[in-house]
């Protein structure tokens, strides 16, 4: 039978496992990339930069309990897509306020460091988002690591694109605004990751 009618949680379905290894390569390449990041964004003062590092490292931890959900019930799972989803919402208010400090004290970031681990960070992510890209319609826990990788490379790109503007203008203007940027990215796809775990919790 389909239905699950024995008043019980439905077992899962066996996890795949190149969903598996695609999550364990997600996991150890952005724990790199948040070290990596961390150390460019004091060296380069960017207040982007280090938003972007964050992000790294709250995906890794995405992609970490991603890994010790698959194969519960699709209830758990959903459960844990919501509280990713307020996670995403948590990191955006945080680049927000980081961003205002950034623009109140006046620093102008050093974009050529910015532009070089930026586009390693592009690199990663493209990468990772293309691991991904199979499993993107799964159920709400599957879709937040998707959106993660996809806002992860946009983010980069935007980030690339700061490093010209700031060595164009010498001004620090364009790091903020792209932290602006991933800001909303992350408070956008928050809200999604939270409406889909809802209804999923409504269902199950």
């Amino acid at each position: 039978m389909n239905g699950c009618n024995c008043g019980v949680a439905c077992a899962a379905p066996p996890p795949d496992p190149r969903y598996r290894r695609a999550l364990w390569i997600a996991l150890v390449l952005n724990a790199l990339m948040f070290g990596v990041e961390l150390v460019a964004s004091f060296a380069a003062q960017s207040v982007s930069l280090l938003a972007d590092a964050v992000d790294f490292l709250g995906d890794a931890g995405n992609y970490g309990v991603a890994l010790f959900v698959l194969g519960l019930a699709p209830v758990w799972r959903s459960r844990t897509a919501l509280w990713k989803g307020w996670l995403m919402v948590g990191y955006g208010v945080f680049v927000l306020g980081k961003s205002a400090w950034q623009w109140a004290a006046g620093i102008v970031p050093e974009p050529v460091i910015m532009g070089w681990v930026s586009f390693l960070a592009l690199a990663v992510n493209v990468g990772v988002a293309a691991l991904l890209y199979a499993h993107r319609r799964g159920d709400a826990q599957a879709r937040s690591v998707w959106l993660c990788s996809r806002n992860d490379a946009l983010g980069n790109l935007a980030v690339m694109g700061a490093a010209g503007s700031v060595w164009a203008t010498s001004h620090g203007w364009p790091d903020i605004a792209v932290a602006l940027v991933l800001a909303g990215l992350a408070l956008s796809s928050g809200a999604s990751v939270i409406r889909h775990a809802r209804q999923e919790l409504r269902i199950n």
